[in-house]
């Protein structure tokens, strides 16, 4: 029987290189796949926005960019997606 290793953390795929930006948001609202995936979608639409990861659970959505991000920007994204930033 072989163990096979697992599939990295969709989270670790997102580690920064040098010069890059990230940062992990907390949006409220997002209870289903159709909600991750709106706020993904509008996050990704942002200028310099390289990927992005949303954890239905916990709410935490991770940003990476090439260039800083203002957290303007983000909550424009996700309210516009129909979802509330709550801490940054």
């Amino acid at each position: 029987m072989s163990v096979r290793p697992s599939a990295p953390s969709p989270v670790a795929v997102l580690k920064p290189a040098a010069g890059r930006f990230h940062t992990t948001v907390t949006v409220a609202g997002m209870d289903c796949p159709h909600c991750v995936r709106s706020v993904t979608e509008g996050i990704n639409g942002i200028a310099g926005v390289c990927a992005v990861h949303a954890n239905l659970a916990s709410g935490a959505v991770t940003v990476l960019a090439d260039r800083e991000v203002a957290e303007a920007e983000i909550a424009a994204a996700v309210d516009e997606a129909g979802y509330e930033l709550v801490s940054y």
